[in-house]
């Protein structure tokens, strides 16, 4: 380290050095500290922001957050918190891109509810997933495949931007959705408050439960899809779709989303839909779905096939969020 020599006459000098020498060992604490209290806070996940991209397929809208690039290791009351639309940033679902844990995927996906709760799948999700993994540099592969709670999901870009999903093949079986039944039956009547209501039951990654109507505007779905998702006989809850048939290639849909309530689009509901109309002999293997957000295209081939969707995913807009 240099030092500095002082003749006699430099009193004056040595008064100066001595300020700056206080300065620099106060700003050098001040420094110190602040680093340390970073690295704390950092440690214990507090007081720290998070990086996020507001997102939606068909107005279904997500906060998709990249958990590779930054650390997060959010509550369930945190998650609540983001997704309030008065308070928050507000959105359907949270979406965390994470490292997979998997050989044979590129990314884990993780769901979570508005209510914090975690959940196996969602369609319109994993769409927003793949371009939003496209759009940070995480990827340039043109398909990947993508760890989920529920398995391993496959989806591509299609040339027109729109991302298609192998959503896998869907279960009837009661326990694989979980439903309680004795044995599998193409419909099941559910008693609702002394009335019985004929539901198809399927699982697509996440349980559904599908009923025909003849009118998706006038059905009571804030009334039936709270009874039906908190059913006694669906000990996961279960989200349910109301389906009006417009031809065997067409139909309109509203969903009850379980932990969030009606949505503007489910995937996983619309893919559920079609196959129970398939099941029950009223529609083709390959159907346009019409829900409150826009359209999707939705393909099965029938038993031991998987269903395929196709549909949009848009970025509205990146933020920064402090918890």
């Amino acid at each position: 380290m240099a030092s500095l020599v002082f003749g006699k006459d430099d009193g004056l000098k040595r008064v100066y050095v001595s300020l700056i020498n206080i300065i620099l060992i106060k700003n050098f604490y001040l420094l110190t500290n602040y680093v340390s209290n970073f690295k704390l806070q950092f440690t214990l996940g507090i007081n720290l922001s998070l990086q996020f991209t507001k997102m939606h397929g068909l107005g279904n809208d997500f906060v998709v957050i990249d958990a590779i690039s930054q650390r997060v290791d959010l509550s369930p009351e945190q998650m609540k918190f983001i997704a309030d639309r008065h308070i928050g940033v507000g959105c359907d679902q949270l979406l965390l891109v994470e490292q997979s844990q998997s050989d044979e995927a590129d990314f884990r996906y993780r769901i979570f509810n508005q209510d914090g709760s975690e959940v196996e799948q969602c369609g319109n999700g994993v769409r927003c997933f793949l371009k939003f993994v496209h759009d940070k540099g995480l990827t340039n592969k043109q398909s990947i495949v993508v760890e989920t709670q529920s398995g391993l999901v496959k989806v591509g870009l299609e040339s027109n931007k729109r991302v298609k999903v192998d959503m896998g093949k869907p279960r009837f079986e009661p326990a694989d959705v979980p439903f309680d039944a004795q044995q599998r039956q193409t419909s099941y009547q559910l008693d609702l408050n002394g009335h019985d209501v004929e539901i198809g039951v399927v699982s697509v990654g996440n349980p559904h439960a599908v009923m025909l109507v003849d009118d998706i505007d006038t059905a009571l779905v804030d009334k039936v899809g709270p009874a039906v998702e908190s059913h006694k006989r669906f000990p996961k809850r279960v989200n349910v779709g109301f389906m009006e048939i417009v031809d065997k290639q067409q139909i309109r849909l509203r969903v009850y989303e379980r932990g969030v309530g009606e949505t503007r689009a489910c995937g996983t509901g619309a893919c559920a839909a079609t196959i129970i109309g398939q099941v029950w002999g009223l529609l083709d293997s390959k159907v346009n779905v019409s829900l409150p957000g826009g359209e999707l295209l939705i393909e099965w081939q029938g038993q031991n096939h998987s269903v395929w969707m196709t549909g949009p995913a848009e970025s509205v807009y990146e933020g920064q969020i402090s918890l």
